[in-house]
């Protein structure tokens, strides 16, 4: 079947399905859009109702790709063992063709009949968190605690189980399904994998889906950008005593935090879009009794708007060289401090308009689930197709999740067969589904 825009297509569980056929009004008492309907439409194809049967029936082996994925560990910048295994398992349940991009994104080709769009179906490969965590799997009652476990690997085994469902099913897509796994969303990151994506000569990508995190009613579909920056005083060093009257470089960045909160504080409070600024880590100097050769800090900013996070950059800027100047000034002896600043992360802000067709697919099938969307901004993968004005959205990889970036972090596989449903149901409503499925 191949939905014509506005699209939506969509197959629900026994339980919901028999509230939609007792009410003409569907889940919602009020008269359905065109998404709901084409969302009805698309739950009683055949194929994609077999799908979704699927999603249930292989839940047991969701829950062990979840496991094995998640005692992989996989920092930024060190994801190739995962990566590895998720090509692996991809490559068993069977695509068209797959790779591994220069910077080591997993990628699978479902090939559609050729006359649909290409879709991108992506969960991230990597984990906050350095390569000596154990990741290993406790588990009590029916909650799986490990570090990682839900950000983002839930996403990963999301993924993989919408790929098994479409093909024990047979579901036969008009357009392409890309099926990825992807570096670098994760700090310091920065969104390489998907900047590699989107960059110039890549692949074609007309629909972004990021399946992170848990849950399976949000829908992400505007991006929260960010500037990080790295900066480093350096100068001489030397001793306490025998070197006092040299230009310090912690006191040079001490004077830059208080600079740049001064500037940054009143401005933030009266920008026209939410901005936050953060110093979040320090370093630097050999001992107590040492003028340091270097101090180095780390800088977040993030803001809803692009010209509100310029304008916090740049106050960021002028607050380090007024304390490089004035650090200089007061030195006595000794070469003048110099400063690096270094951009270590951009990420861009956008958004896809609410009543974007895509958005209201993905709105028209959480609906058609039985639940209500929520609508929200967030820094994700897909912030870069979200600002070149490619449509895209985040969303949840079902289950339930909390404490993520932390060492308690957990899952609990609470309805978790319907996300995974829910994520199908939103490729299948953009890519379309053949009669001949």
């Amino acid at each position: 079947m191949r939905l014509e825009k506005p699209s939506s297509i969509r197959l629900l569980p026994a339980a919901v399905a028999l509230v939609l056929a007792s009410s003409p009004l569907g889940v919602q008492a009020q008269a359905p859009s065109a998404y709901d309907e084409q969302v009805r439409q698309l739950m009683n194809h055949p194929a994609v109702r077999t799908a979704m049967q699927h999603v249930e029936s292989t839940d047991d082996q969701t829950m062990a790709d979840l496991r094995t994925l998640t005692q992989i560990p996989a920092p930024p910048f060190m994801e190739e063992a995962r990566g590895r295994a998720f090509l692996e398992m991809m490559l068993e349940i069977g695509v068209d063709s797959a790779w591994v991009d220069e910077v080591g994104n997993v990628i699978g080709l479902r090939r559609g009949s050729g006359a649909g769009e290409v879709l991108a179906l992506a969960g991230h490969l990597d984990t906050v968190f350095p390569p000596e965590t154990d990741v290993s799997i406790r588990e009590s009652g029916d909650t799986l605690f490990a570090p990682g476990i839900a950000d983002d690997t839930r996403g990963l085994a999301t993924v993989l189980a919408v790929l098994r469902a479409l093909n024990e099913a047979n579901v036969r897509t008009e357009g392409d399904v890309l099926f990825i796994g992807n570096v670098g969303e994760e700090g310091l990151g920065d969104l390489r994998g998907v900047k590699h994506l989107f960059r110039e000569g890549g692949p074609d990508i007309d629909y972004f889906i990021s399946v992170d995190g848990t849950g399976s009613s949000g829908i992400t579909h505007m991006g929260l950008g960010s500037h990080r920056y790295r900066v480093t005083f350096l100068g001489p060093g030397g001793h306490s005593w025998g070197a006092f009257g040299l230009a310090n470089p912690a006191h040079a960045m001490g004077r830059a935090i208080r600079h740049f909160q001064d500037g940054a504080d009143p401005y933030t409070r009266n920008a026209p879009f939410r901005t936050s600024y953060n110093v979040g880590r320090l370093g630097g100097g050999t001992s107590v009794n040492s003028v340091p050769f270097e101090s180095w800090m780390e800088i977040d900013m993030r803001s809803q708007g692009v010209e509100t996070l310029e304008a916090v950059d740049a106050i960021l800027r002028g607050a380090v060289q007024r304390a490089l100047a004035e650090e200089n000034d007061l030195r006595t002896r000794g070469e003048a401090l110099t400063v690096d600043v270094d951009l270590i992360g951009d990420r861009p802000s956008g958004e896809i308009a609410e009543d974007d067709p895509f958005v209201q697919q993905a709105a028209a099938v959480t609906r058609a689930l039985g639940m209500e969307p929520s609508f929200g901004r967030s820094s994700t993968d897909s912030n870069i197709p979200i600002s070149m004005g490619i449509p895209a959205v985040t969303i949840g990889g079902g289950g339930q999740g909390f404490g993520a970036h932390s060492l308690d972090e957990w899952f609990r596989n609470v309805d978790g067969p319907v996300g995974v449903q829910r994520v199908m149901l939103i490729v299948l409503a953009q890519v379309g589904v053949t009669q001949a499925s």
